[in-house]
């Protein structure tokens, strides 16, 4: 009889879902222990709900600064003397409906996906037990929510067990007033004033989003600037925009505690002074989901952090057990989490990989306007990381930008000097998700400038501000410019 490797994996987020895909499309037997629903916090809680919010607040953002500039005149009852006042509301109960729908409807087609493969899915929560067995195998243990166990024994396993909000001790959420960001779909309207707390990639996205639709927001920063894991020329233009929509950006400013006071919410900052508004989203980080799954008595080494330790082909620090997605403190994005899982499989059975490589992915801030990044950054330039050639383009200049009434963002792109080769790119645009990738695709394949802008594009299009800052990279390197 043909012996048939047994993989369980923990966690049903991108990271593990893709993975149990692979490793049964690669013959194994494959269990799958998640608690929530494939999909995990990704689609049910996290980055397929928050993009479903935000683009109902991108269609309301591009009526509201677009739709004047474009000749559309709305006709409506509005009294003369209060024409100027918003004509397009939004049913934040309607559109919070529509998220948990769609999110559903996705962990459900990949439930059906991953079964449909041949892959068994448990319910219930897992842990290892115990050190690796004489024959290399790994037990864990399944615990159902009706209290019942079962053991599962392994030959490999893969841990995928994602993050939860990082909360503060004095600004506890309840899930009403005070929310964190697994909670605000649960709104039934709209919030009044809203303060978001945080002004890292969620804290931003939540904030625009919430403006557009209408809420009052003050977005309370604890750094010197909205977004300072991103590209610093990317951040100002977003921060600007903020700004002149009516946000109040708080830069500098520490949140110490939130309280409910009746229906309102008082933020206590940590210079004293107290702002005040009807709702309060938290978004200060996340906390890897490592603890109580006996990870370090089986040998799995974790961080002070609690992410667990991986090599560029997701092993952990215990043989036999493997680790991809935000337990792993990586890059928190869902696709990084798929490649980690795919690629942790291909390396256990045997299949040819390539091990991660963090330069090649792309990232992208669903705020409007959007920044999408990929490569080298401007960070790692000014930093001497990389000794790169700088050329950034505003899209006012492009045709269909004008066409279209967008005023706020660019392109840049990265190349090595002499050779030409890009390394790295940011667009600042409506859909820069979509027009980060012939970036991406120069960046993976090691592309030159020269090539980028000799390669045809629509005219007009946005994308041809990623083929005119190609031409002015290529021509400054045959005439010698910076």
């Amino acid at each position: 009889m043909e012996y048939v490797t047994r993989i369980v994996i923990i966690g049903g987020g991108p990271g593990g879902y893709e993975a149990a895909l692979v490793a049964a499309q690669l013959g194994a037997e494959v269990t799958v222990v998640d608690c929530d629903g494939l999909g995990g916090a990704s689609v049910l809680t996290d980055c397929v709900p928050s993009k479903t919010l935000i683009a109902t607040a991108e269609v309301m953002t591009t009526f509201d600064s677009s739709y004047e500039e474009l000749g559309i005149i709305v006709a409506d009852d509005t009294p003369p003397l209060e024409q100027a006042a918003r004509v397009v509301g939004v049913d934040l109960g309607k559109v919070n409906r529509r998220v948990k729908r769609l999110a559903l409807a996705q962990s459900h087609d990949i439930t059906a996906s991953v079964t449909r493969a041949g892959a068994r899915v448990l319910r219930g929560r897992g842990r290892l037990e115990g050190m690796q067995a004489l024959d290399g195998s790994r037990k864990v243990v399944v615990r159902a929510a009706d209290g019942s166990e079962e053991t599962l024994v392994a030959d490999a396993v893969l841990i995928a067990t994602g993050g939860h909000p990082r909360e503060l001790p004095d600004a506890q959420p309840d899930g009403e007033r005070i929310l964190n960001w697994t909670q605000v779909y649960d709104l039934t309207e709209l919030p009044e004033e809203l303060i978001v707390v945080g002004s890292g990639v969620t804290g931003a996205e939540f904030a625009g989003a919430y403006q557009a639709l209408g809420s009052k927001v003050t977005l309370v920063s604890s750094r010197d600037r909205v977004l300072p894991g991103e590209d610093p020329d990317a951040a100002a233009v977003l921060e600007d925009v903020f700004r002149r929509r009516g946000m109040n950006v708080m830069g500098r400013t520490r949140a110490q505690s939130a309280k409910r006071v009746g229906d309102r919410v008082e933020v206590m900052l940590a210079d004293g002074r107290v702002i005040s508004g009807s709702h309060c989203l938290m978004a200060v980080g996340a906390i890897p989901n490592s603890a109580g799954m006996g990870l370090e008595e089986a040998g799995v080494k974790l961080r002070e952090s609690g992410h667990i330790w991986t090599d560029k082909v997701s092993r952990t620090s215990a043989p036999g057990v493997y680790a991809a997605g935000d337990v792993t403190g990586v890059f928190a994005l869902a696709s990084v989490a798929a490649m980690q899982g795919r690629i942790a499989m291909y390396h256990f059975l045997g299949d040819a990989v390539a091990p991660l490589n963090l330069k090649t992915v792309s990232s992208n801030v669903f705020t409007d306007p959007e920044i999408a990044t990929v490569g080298y950054s401007q960070a790692d330039v000014d930093g001497g990381k990389i000794d790169a050639r700088v050329v950034k383009l505003p899209l006012l200049r492009n045709p269909r930008a004008k066409m279209q009434g967008i005023r706020d963002g660019f392109v840049k792109i990265f190349c090595r000097p002499g050779t030409g080769i890009v390394v790295g790119g940011v667009v600042v645009s409506p859909r820069a998700s979509e027009l980060i990738h012939p970036i991406s695709i120069a960046v993976d394949n090691n592309l030159t400038v020269e090539q980028i802008a000799n390669a045809f594009t629509v005219y007009p299009s946005l994308s041809g501000s990623i083929a005119e800052v190609a031409r002015q990279l290529h021509t400054r390197k045959e005439t010698g410019g910076a």
